[in-house]
């Protein structure tokens, strides 16, 4: 089955293949938010154009981001629960009497990077709605100005 998407980005996915064959990378989700994240650094005029074409590329990245945070959740938690196996065997050896919260905090430290991308993606998702907002309070700006203009009696 192919699948188009916007910019010519295509994904393949064959029949009885497993799931972890779509799961992105951490390497490709950071060169992911790196590209949505100049995107949504730019600042957008109020040109009804350029509010339509944003709009329509957000739409997409919102979509894209989605994704990329169940990629970058799913490396957490198989980091985390490589880590907390690990962490548990030399705590009970070294530490036997650590509590609960301290080894929480020791797993969270050896996965810092991944709890990083995963919030990296998350607040990329969060900024595609609010620009997406922008861009529908332009367009309906325009609207209004536009009506407006043909006066109250509309002629």
């Amino acid at each position: 089955m192919n699948v188009i998407l916007p910019k010519n980005c295509f994904i393949f996915v064959e029949e009885n293949k497993s799931m972890l064959n779509l799961i992105a990378t951490p390497e490709k989700l950071i060169e992911e938010c790196t590209e949505i994240q100049a995107f949504l650094d730019c600042v957008m005029s109020e040109e009804i154009s350029e509010a339509l074409f944003r709009g329509n590329q957000t739409a997409t990245y919102k979509s894209r981001t989605g994704k990329m945070m169940a990629d970058a959740k799913y490396h957490l938690d198989s980091k985390m629960n490589n880590e907390i196996m690990e962490t548990l065997k030399k705590i009970a050896k070294d530490t036997p009497f650590a509590t609960s919260k301290t080894v929480n905090l020791l797993v969270d430290s050896l996965c810092r990077d991944e709890h990083y991308l995963y919030k990296w993606v998350e607040r990329l998702n969060s900024t595609c709605a609010y620009q997406l907002d922008w861009c529908r309070t332009v367009v309906s700006n325009a609207k209004a100005d536009r009506y407006a203009s043909r006066g109250v009696s509309g002629q």
